[in-house]
């Protein structure tokens, strides 16, 4: 359960932005998305690899 405490007078448009940016840190939207669809785990593996691959070769290219 998710609370955000809210100071006295505070806007409520603020408390707002809080409790979204709170709910996404915990990344129960991106969990949810990701249990609706079936991936086995060697696609998994495979997606993080390829992610992997990309994210070190930006590195390298930043790098030269």
């Amino acid at each position: 359960m998710i609370i955000v405490p809210i100071k006295e007078g505070e806007n409520i448009d603020r408390a707002l932005k809080k409790l979204k940016r709170k709910f996404e840190r915990t990344g129960a939207v991106k969990e949810l998305r990701a249990r609706k669809v079936y991936k086995k785990p060697s696609v998994v593996n495979r997606e993080k690899m390829l992610k992997a691959i990309y994210v070190q070769q930006l590195r390298q290219n930043q790098e030269i």
